[in-house]
């Protein structure tokens, strides 16, 4: 899924992405995700100028690849 694409409301959701599950530990580390989440997104919405009106999924995005050790999204 791309920085600008919006999740289904539908369930359950395929978008090709869910090979795996994404976990945390402990409610502290899901905290901690979604801080460090909530900072770049911070960063993006500045880059874009503008409010990010997906930010749920942006922030989702940056969550699961961040604990995939994949490339985070910008």
């Amino acid at each position: 899924m791309g920085t600008n694409e919006a999740c289904s409301n539908e369930i359950p959701q395929s978008n090709g992405r869910d090979t795996g599950a994404t976990k945390y530990a402990s409610v502290c580390d899901l905290s901690q995700a979604m801080i460090r989440a909530a900072m770049a997104h911070g960063q993006h919405e500045a880059r874009i100028g503008k409010p990010d009106p997906n930010w749920p999924d942006w922030y989702a995005e940056y969550m699961a690849r961040e604990q995939a050790g994949e490339e985070l999204p910008q």
